[in-house]
């Protein structure tokens, strides 16, 4: 297992609420590395070819700004894409996400309630993300500085941004809790580490165990 770690699968532990109700925090996930290609620790080159990334996959990848720091996201526009997302909706290429809703979902914790949808990326499977109607489309204070910022025009209302070449646009599925693409930028197509593909533990809430979707 050592030494198929760095190449094939890596455990990671889920730290926060960004991408619930997907992944929650403490869930134990595993990550597919060999799925995009083989790439060599430390070195921007691939030994293997893979799939390319697809709008919906759940991606973690190496913060722009810190490489330090691993993030998990969910990939919502590729490379060419113009990515929108005014008043809560989110529009790819000038056609709104398919939205379903969904009962409403209360957080004790926060006393806030939730909009809930099933959205639909792609051909990928359904899947729900989470929305505050109260909240901003992005924190108040706007954008870091980021490379490509050029591409991104922001207002009141939300923002929209072209995707340059060999670069991601990632979002949290809990779209109000998330610092994303929408505040540090895109993901560089080699940051991205791998493909998460299931939770396999969780000691606070077993029933989340299962395919990530």
């Amino acid at each position: 297992m050592f030494l198929l770690r760095p190449f094939v699968a890596e455990p990671f532990k889920i730290p926060s609420g960004s991408m619930e109700p997907t992944p929650v925090p403490g869930d134990l996930i595993l990550v597919n590395k060999f799925i995009y290609g083989l790439r060599l620790p430390l070195l921007d080159s691939r030994l293997t070819p893979g799939e390319l990334p697809r709008r919906g996959d759940v991606i973690v990848f190496r913060l722009p700004k810190d490489p330090k720091i691993d993030y998990i996201k969910r990939i919502v526009g590729l490379p060419g894409d113009t990515v929108s997302y005014e008043n809560k909706q989110l529009v790819i290429n000038g056609k709104p996400v398919p939205e379903t809703p969904l009962p409403d979902y209360f957080d004790p914790g926060t006393m806030t309630y939730y909009k809930q949808y099933m959205e639909k990326l792609g051909q990928q499977h359904d899947h729900r993300i989470m929305v505050n109607p109260d909240a901003p489309p992005y924190v108040i204070g706007g954008p870091d500085n980021f490379p490509h910022r050029e591409m991104c025009h922001y207002n009141l209302e939300g923002f929209v941004c072209k995707v340059p070449a060999g670069n991601y646009f990632a979002m949290g599925d809990n779209r109000d809790n998330s610092l994303d693409s929408r505040y540090w930028g895109f993901v560089p197509e080699r940051n991205i580490v791998g493909k998460a593909f299931v939770v396999w533990m969780n000691f606070g809430a077993p029933k989340n165990i299962g395919l990530i979707h």
